[in-house]
C-alpha cells in the first residue's frame, strides 16, 4: 500500500509503501490525530525503516489502493 504524506511548509511528499493496510493506516493517523499536543504520526514501510512525522505538520495523507495493479499496455500491439 503507497501512502503519500504532506508536510506543510515542503515542497515534496513522503512516499511510503507500507504493508499496512488502508484501515490500519487510517486507525494510526486518527489515533496520532487524537493525541495531546505534541502527537506524532508514525508508519513503517516495507523495508523496515519508521517514518515519523508531527501531526502539528501534517498537511495531508493520502492512502493509496488496496490491491496492485496490472502493469504494462495491456495488448494494445
Amino acid at each position: 500500500m503507497e501512502v503519500k504524506i504532506g508536510v506543510r511548509s515542503v515542497h515534496r511528499e513522503l512516499v511510503v509503501e507500507t504493508d499496512l493496510s488502508a484501515e490500519q493506516v487510517e486507525e494510526e493517523i486518527r489515533n496520532a490525530l487524537s493525541a495531546d499536543r505534541g502527537g506524532v504520526f508514525a508508519i513503517t514501510d516495507v523495508k523496515g525503516r519508521r517514518v515519523v512525522v508531527p501531526v502539528a505538520s501534517l498537511g495531508f495523507v493520502e492512502i493509496g489502493e488496496d490491491e496492485s495493479r496490472p502493469v504494462g499496455f495491456g495488448g494494445t500491439l
